[in-house]
This record gives C-alpha cells, sequence and structure tokens, in this order.
C-alpha cells in the first residue's frame, strides 16, 4: 500500500472543501518502456485499494489483467476508511477527526482525486479503466472527465445515473444508520449497529429472491427460529461491522446518489453518453436487482462503441465479483 499527500486545498462539487487530501492506493506490475499498459481498476462501496485481493480471478498473477503484462493501479475512495481521506481522518485545521463534520463528496470528486494520483504517478495514458457498480461510476465519470486519457473501458453491474431504486435502498439504509443511538456520538465507532441493519438491507439488493431460496433455506420443518437465512443476514452484518465504518457508509451512500453523469453538462444524458467513444465492454448480470440488466443495456445502446456481455447468474448484483471466470474469459477476449 502506498500513500499520495496532495498538501493543497481541494474544492468539492458540493462547495465543501477539504484543506488537503491523502490517496492510498496500491500498484501491481511494472510500467512499460513507452507507458501504454496501464490498467486502472476502480473500487466499488466497502472494497479497498487491493484489487488483486477482493477481484481475485480477475486481476493478479495468472489472471485476464495480470501484473506480468499490465501496470495496475487502484486507489481507495475519497470518504472510505481504508487510507484515503474520510470521516476518520485527522482535520488538518482541528487536529481532531472529522466525522460528522466531513463534507459531501460526489462521484465526480472522487475521480479528480483519481486524476490527482494519475499525474503525481507520471500516467499520461489508460490503457484500460475498468469497475463494477460504483467503481463503474467512477469510470464512467472518468471517460468524460479526461476522454482523450483513456482509451478502453470495462463496465460490470452499473448506469450512467443512480436510480430511484438505488435512492430509496440508499436511504433506508441511513435511516438505519440514523435510528442507532450512538450514532451522534463523535466516536470511530458510531453508529456500529445501525452498520450492521444497513448491511443486511444492502444483502437483500445485493443477492436475489432465487439464491437465497437455494442457498439458505432450512431442512428442518420443525423449527420455531433461528433460521438459516436470519443466521446468514446477521453474518453479513457483523462481517462489515469488523471491517468499515458507519461514517463512510453514510457518506459513500449520499455519494452514489449524487451520480448522475449529466449533471452540469446541460442535463440532457444521451448527449454526454455520446462523448464517450472509448472502446467499451459491458457486462450485465441477469438476475441482479439493484442495478438491473435494463440500466446495461441502455448503456450499450447509447454509447457510441460498446458491446454488451450478458451473463445469466443466480447472483444477482454480487456476480460481478462471483463470476470471475466468465467474466475473465469474456474480458480476455475482447482484449484480444
Amino acid at each position: 500500500m502506498h500513500f499520495f499527500n496532495y498538501p493543497h486545498p481541494i474544492t468539492l462539487e458540493s462547495g465543501g472543501t477539504l484543506p488537503a487530501l491523502t490517496i492510498a492506493y496500491t500498484t501491481y506490475g511494472q510500467l512499460n518502456a513507452d507507458k501504454s499498459n496501464v490498467v486502472w481498476v476502480c473500487h466499488a462501496l466497502t472494497a479497498n485499494a487491493d484489487a488483486a485481493d477482493w477481484w481475485n480471478g480477475v486481476v493478479g498473477p495468472q489472471h485476464v489483467i495480470d501484473p506480468a503484462k499490465y501496470f495496475i493501479v487502484c486507489a481507495n475512495i475519497l470518504g472510505s476508511c481504508y487510507g484515503s481521506t474520510g470521516p476518520l481522518s485527522i482535520n488538518p485545521l482541528t487536529q481532531q477527526p472529522y466525522y460528522h463534520s466531513f463534507p459531501l463528496v460526489t462521484i465526480r470528486d472522487m475521480v479528480q482525486a483519481h486524476i490527482l494520483l494519475r499525474k503525481h504517478l507520471g500516467i499520461e495514458n489508460i490503457f484500460l479503466i475498468m469497475g463494477g457498480s460504483m467503481g463503474g461510476y467512477q469510470a464512467l465519470e472518468w471517460c468524460v472527465a479526461e476522454k482523450n486519457v483513456i482509451r478502453n473501458l470495462f463496465l460490470l453491474a452499473t448506469s450512467p445515473t443512480e436510480s430511484a431504486w438505488g435512492i430509496a435502498t440508499h436511504t433506508a439504509q441511513r435511516l438505519s444508520i440514523e435510528a442507532d443511538c450512538t450514532w451522534q456520538n463523535p466516536s470511530p465507532h458510531a453508529g456500529a449497529k445501525g452498520l450492521k441493519a444497513a448491511r443486511a438491507i444492502g444483502m437483500l439488493t445485493y443477492r436475489n429472491y432465487g439464491i437465497m431460496v437455494k442457498q439458505q433455506t432450512d431442512g428442518d420443518a420443525e423449527k420455531l427460529d433461528n433460521y438459516k437465512a436470519s443466521a446468514y443476514i446477521q453474518y453479513q452484518g457483523d462481517k462489515l461491522v469488523q471491517r468499515f465504518n458507519a461514517y463512510s457508509y453514510w457518506l459513500l451512500t449520499k455519494a452514489m446518489d449524487s451520480h448522475h453523469l449529466a449533471r452540469g453538462r446541460g442535463g440532457n444524458l444521451l448527449p454526454v453518453l455520446q462523448t464517450i467513444t472509448q472502446r467499451t465492454l459491458i457486462v450485465g448480470i441477469s438476475s441482479d436487482i439493484l442495478c438491473p440488466l435494463t440500466e446495461q443495456q441502455f448503456l450499450a445502446t447509447h454509447l457510441l462503441n460498446a458491446k454488451l456481455i450478458e451473463i445469466d447468474s443466480d447472483y444477482g448484483h454480487d456476480g460481478f465479483m462471483v463470476e470471475s471466470a466468465i467474466i475473465s474469459k469474456e474480458l480476455g477476449k475482447w482484449l484480444g
């Protein structure tokens, strides 16, 4: 893990400011002589800069995005709790953690932070930018912001705007956090029980009816309590609480709500999409109920140079990570 410190004020899209910025990032492989082999991986909501860990099977040695061939970069997003500046960071103006005072950030702000890192690393061109879900939001935004820098685009389970369904889901998750009586405490543990409930809500959209019934149905018809599906949701909530933070979860779901490629660009999405001229591969998951296949079909219709692959998977939104074998196969064929 590396850290890039930018010791200058950053103006955010909301009008707020950060007096300085730290970006945690990981690189794999070596930059070739003509700097033409950069692959930038944009991560989703609760992931981190170690793409070879959370996207094992796609990124890493002997995989389709192989450090033996590519110089791979993955940066932790602004507002997260995995090393980049976020609510748990120390505000250099007060020498206290930001906590609730951390300003609203958007996907566009995250991309601007990535661009600062790109310039710091001396990267002039990105061969491929790739991301699923919220990572796809960043990749799309970056292609609009720096269309002459990026050559190829790979998108999975993502969309050009956050949907009303997504915003409603995130609002329910934030209500869970806000209902935790500890949420207003100036503590890194504030809202932990609310975060567990928020994760439970999220799991219902990351998976779906079919996979839940298939994997979490009890075989004991005599049960009155302690059901397998309940234990699974409890486990997933506890697991996230142990590795993530309620402040960041609350903030980053707000950032996802803000995702709209046409904001500040005339308000009409179609002409903005037509400025994305990069060769593009799009993957949609048949059973995804959070960012359904219709969203990827819309992208494929309105991007000028796009190919859509529809994957028939039981795993819903999480299929963009679970189905690494077929994703790698399709990406490898497309890359040639």
